[in-house]
């Protein structure tokens, strides 16, 4: 099969997003099927990729570390003629999202969207103040659903919330996976070593954006506060973002400054690494569809302590891998890391354990394969025989693809002022 992907976010950004683009193109890429990407130019990208196409964006929009892709009619046609998609996926519904409903429409083609991000988590990056804005994006995200032909939800909490909205689109539930293999082998003493973190330092780690949404202060607070109460632990955030000097003045307003080790982001075998030279890893991000480096700290062998939230706790169980907490009181998230650091070498090993077979449940290899089992079914459902290539059944598509976006914007627009 041809599979479009496209994605308002890709490498060498640094998200879920990108991440799980990345992760299964190379699966259905290793399977035997071509993948063309399309997404926006970023900063530092790499001056070659193969079956990768990038569209002009703004830098930085809202002073953010995003790009804005810009509408240029026409860009994609001379690569519509030498690779037509069977698929296309969206990862996206606004932006590349739209041009995604452009393509399959005029083309007749089945489309796939991934729900990744619950978007009413994410308007503090909007220039606006309108108080309707939240309804809006529900509405217009929810819509967008219902053009597609299917919704690949990463967790059962938000296919259910998908359906609490209205979606009537089919929804298949299939997370991100994980190369399990690939987490499971680390150097964590060498990594240590490195970032000069005493060898017998209880370590909590998070890897992830440092940004607003990802409810950083808290966990920094939280995190600071067990590691004031402990004799050596430490604090290994791996990522980057604007909430970098929060969490860094946090800890040295409370005189934490040393424990606190800020490693910007890291990928390949230093990810891993770091993973590695963890105890326990820590999050408590609410805007979360799914629980991609859950299952990599597990993959690792490190119990999780994290707040109870959709994606979260298809992955956590308490007091078996880690521990979920319901309330976002910083004391009772301190007190359940302490728990943690308290269990003796039997316990941290069932820990561990655990951790490594829940890891596995989001294998890449599975994830992988349940995607192109639905990319196949559908497929399967196209009407056989010729298609129609004129020009004129091709500006009629693409005029009834319009419609549907122009549409689904003005019933998004009329939700929000109902409230």
């Amino acid at each position: 099969m041809n599979i479009w992907m496209m994605t308002n976010t890709f490498t060498p950004f640094v998200g879920g997003v990108a991440r799980s683009v990345v992760a299964f193109a190379g699966e259905c890429r290793r399977i035997g099927h071509r993948v063309v990407i399309v997404a926006p130019v970023f900063e530092d990208m790499p001056p070659r990729e193969e079956d990768v196409i990038r569209i002009p964006a703004l830098q930085h929009f809202n002073g953010s570390d995003f790009s804005l892709a810009l509408p240029v009619p026409g860009l994609l046609s001379s690569y519509l003629e030498e690779c037509q998609p069977d698929i296309v996926h969206s990862h996206h519904p606004h932006l590349l999202g739209n041009t995604a409903v452009r393509v399959a429409g005029r083309l007749g083609r089945p489309l796939v969207f991934t729900h990744h991000t619950m978007y009413e988590h994410y308007l503090h990056y909007v220039p606006t103040g309108a108080s309707r804005l939240r309804e809006f994006v529900v509405a217009l995200v929810t819509g967008y659903c219902n053009l597609c032909d299917c919704v690949v939800a990463p967790s059962a909490s938000v296919a259910a919330v998908l359906r609490e909205r209205g979606v009537e689109t089919p929804i298949e539930i299939i997370p991100t996976g994980v190369e399990i293999r690939r987490f499971a082998q680390g150097d964590g003493a060498a990594f240590r070593r490195r970032r000069r973190i005493p060898r017998k330092a209880f370590v909590a780690g998070y890897v992830g954006r440092l940004a607003p949404e990802k409810n950083l202060s808290f966990l920094a607070e939280a995190v600071c506060e067990q590691i004031a109460r402990a004799r050596c632990g430490h604090f290994l955030v791996v990522g980057a973002g604007p909430s970098a000097r929060e969490v860094r003045d946090l800890f040295a307003r409370a005189g934490l400054r040393k424990r606190l080790h800020l490693v910007g982001a890291l990928d390949g075998q230093d990810l891993v690494d770091a993973y590695h030279a963890m105890d326990a890893f820590v999050f408590a991000s609410y805007s979360e569809t799914q629980g991609m480096v859950l299952a990599e700290a597990m993959a690792a062998g490190k119990p999780v302590v994290a707040l109870d939230a959709p994606g979260v706790r298809e992955v956590v169980v308490d007091r078996y891998n880690g521990r979920l907490l319901p309330s976002e009181r910083p004391e009772d998230f301190a007190a359940a890391l302490g728990t943690i650091e308290a269990a003796g070498a039997r316990e941290r090993r069932q820990l561990a354990q655990a951790a490594r077979e829940t890891a596995e449940l989001f294998s890449m290899d599975r994830c992988g394969r349940k995607l192109v089992s639905l990319y196949e079914r559908l497929r399967s459902r196209q009407p056989p025989g010729p298609k129609d290539e004129s020009v004129w059944h091709h500006a009629m598509e693409e005029i009834k693809a319009e419609w549907e976006l122009l549409k689904n914007m003005a019933d998004a627009v009329g939700q929000a002022m109902k409230r």
